[in-house]
C-alpha cells in the first residue's frame, strides 16, 4: 500500500501529517474490556459488513484480522500510525479495516468498539474531519451508537465523552527544540487544553524532533470548534518555528548549513545506522530541505524513509526476520537507495 506520506500537503515544511479520530460504541454491547469473545466477534462482523458489503466499495479497503496476522505485520501498521498498540494487544477479537491509500483506518474493538481515523499530509484537519464525518455517517446507517442526549457519544474513557473526536497534527520542531523554547510551547499548549506528545502518542519520546499536538477534551465543544482550535494553535506553532529557523540561519549560516550537510553526508554514506540516529539525521536533512538549502530531495521522500526505516516495516521490505545488527545494516542500505545513492 502506498499512502498519504508520499503526498505533499499544506504547511508541510513544519507539519508532517494531520489526523482526526472518532471514538464510537455499539449501544447493545458492553465496552471491549468487558466483552466476551462471542460479542466481540459479532461487533467485528457487523462493522465488516457495514463497510465492505454495504457502504463503500470493497476494492478500496482491506480487512485485517488481528488474530490471524503475524507480529511483524501488526507492528508495521503500528509504525505507520494505522493501528494502535492497544489494538494489537487486545484480549478479545479485534480487527482493522484500512483504505488502500492508508488515509482511512477503522479499528474494531480497541479501547472502544470503533476508532475511525483519517490521515492527511500537512495541515489538513478540516479535510480529515470531512472524510471521518462521511464514514461515521455511513456506519451510523447500520449501527445503533451508544449516545446520550446529555453527554453525547458514550466512550470507554471519559476524556473522549461528547463528540468523541481527537484532532491531532504531527509537527517537526527542530528550531524550537534547539533554542529551548520548546518548554514554553509545551506549557502554553497545556494551558490552552492542547496535549503534546511524542511521535507514537502518549508517553512516547519526540524522536527526530517530531511532536504530536491534540485536543485534550471533547465534551462541551462541537467538532468544528475542536478542529478550528487545534488548527489555530498549530498555525501559531508553525509561525514560531519558522521565525526561529530563520533567526538561527541568520546568526550563523555556515554552522547551520554544516549541520544539515554533515547529516546528509552520514545518511548518504553510512553502512550501519540505528533507528534513533536515523531519526536525528533525517530531522537535520528535513530542516535543510524546508529551508531551501538542499534542493534535490523532497519532503515526501523523507516522510517515506521515516516510516520504512522502522523495525517491522524494514523487515517487511526485505521479506525476512532481521537481527538488530542486520536491521542497522539494511536500514543504512534502504536510506541510501531512497536517497538515490548507490
Amino acid at each position: 500500500m502506498e499512502g498519504w506520506y508520499i503526498e505533499k500537503g499544506p504547511e508541510s515544511d513544519v507539519v508532517m501529517s494531520s489526523r482526526v479520530r472518532l471514538a464510537r460504541n455499539f449501544k447493545e454491547y458492553p465496552f471491549p474490556f468487558k466483552m466476551n469473545r462471542e460479542d466481540a466477534e459479532k461487533v467485528v462482523e457487523r462493522v465488516k459488513d457495514a463497510i465492505l458489503n454495504r457502504s463503500i466499495a470493497t476494492s478500496d479497503y482491506e480487512f485485517k484480522d488481528m488474530l490471524k496476522m503475524n507480529p511483524i505485520d501488526k507492528q508495521a501498521l503500528v509504525e505507520k500510525h494505522l493501528i494502535s498498540p492497544n489494538l494489537v494487544n487486545g484480549r478479545v477479537a479485534s480487527a482493522a479495516i484500512i483504505s488502500k491509500d492508508e488515509k482511512v483506518s477503522i479499528m474494531i474493538n480497541e479501547e472502544d468498539h470503533l476508532r475511525i481515523q483519517c490521515l492527511f499530509p500537512g495541515l489538513q484537519l478540516d479535510k480529515a474531519w470531512e472524510l471521518c464525518d462521511k464514514i461515521d455517517s455511513l456506519l451510523e446507517e447500520n449501527i445503533d451508537y451508544a449516545f446520550s442526549e446529555k453527554y453525547g457519544y458514550l466512550t470507554c474513557c471519559p476524556t473522549n465523552l461528547g463528540t468523541g473526536i481527537r484532532a491531532s497534527a504531527m509537527l517537526h520542531l527542530p528550531a524550537l527544540t534547539m533554542t529551548g523554547y520548546i518548554r514554553g510551547m509545551l506549557e502554553a499548549c497545556g494551558k490552552l487544553g492542547i496535549a503534546v506528545r511524542g511521535i507514537y502518542g502518549e508517553n512516547s519520546e519526540a524522536l527526530g524532533n517530531l511532536f504530536q499536538i491534540s485536543n485534550q477534551i471533547t465534551l462541551g465543544l462541537s467538532e468544528e470548534e475542536i478542529i478550528n482550535n487545534v488548527t489555530n494553535i498549530g498555525n501559531q506553532i508553525i509561525n514560531q518555528e519558522r521565525s526561529l529557523r530563520a533567526e538561527l540561519y541568520r546568526q550563523n549560516p555556515y554552522r547551520f548549513e554544516d549541520k544539515v550537510y554533515r547529516s546528509l553526508g552520514i545518511l548518504s554514506n553510512a553502512r550501519i545506522i540505528s533507528s534513533e540516529e536515523s531519526f536525528k539525521l533525517i530531522s537535520d536533512v528535513r530542516l535543510g530541505v524546508d529551508m531551501g538549502i538542499i534542493k534535490n530531495i523532497d519532503v515526501a521522500k523523507l516522510n517515506e524513509i521515516l516510516l520504512y526505516i522502522q523495525s517491522a516495516n524494514l523487515q517487511k521490505i526485505f521479506d525476512r526476520t532481521l537481527s538488530p545488527d542486520e536491521r542497522d545494516i539494511k536500514r543504512a542500505e534502504l536510506i541510501r537507495e531512497k536517497l538515490g545513492i548507490n
